[in-house]
C-alpha cells in the first residue's frame, strides 16, 4: 500500500519557507526602491549614507514609515527623525 503525503500551504514545507522568504525579500526590496524612488523625483538629493541606510534595511515597517515620510520630507535625512504624529499615526 502507497502512502500518500500531502502538503497544503501552512505546512511548513522547506520550498514553502523558501519560497514565502523570497516573497518577502521581494517586498522589502521593493519598498526600499519606492522611497528612493519618491524622493529622487521630487528632487531631493540622496547622499551615499543615505542610499546605503534605505537598502540594507529590511524591515518592511520602517520602509513603509520611510515611505510616508518622504512625501512631505524636504532632506533625505528628514526620514529618520522621529515625530509625535508618527507615533499617533501607525
Amino acid at each position: 500500500m502507497k502512502s500518500l503525503v500531502t502538503h497544503y500551504p501552512g505546512h511548513r514545507t522547506m520550498f514553502e519557507e523558501t519560497y514565502l522568504e523570497g516573497e518577502a525579500k521581494g517586498k522589502v526590496e521593493d519598498r526600499a526602491s519606492l522611497v528612493l524612488r519618491l524622493l529622487e523625483k521630487r528632487g531631493i538629493d540622496v547622499p551615499e549614507d543615505v542610499r546605503e541606510r534605505i537598502t540594507s534595511c529590511d524591515d518592511l515597517d520602517t520602509l513603509t514609515l520611510w515611505f510616508d515620510r518622504s512625501l512631505t520630507a524636504t532632506a533625505a535625512e528628514d526620514l529618520f527623525v522621529e515625530s509625535s504624529e508618527d507615533e499617533t499615526n501607525p
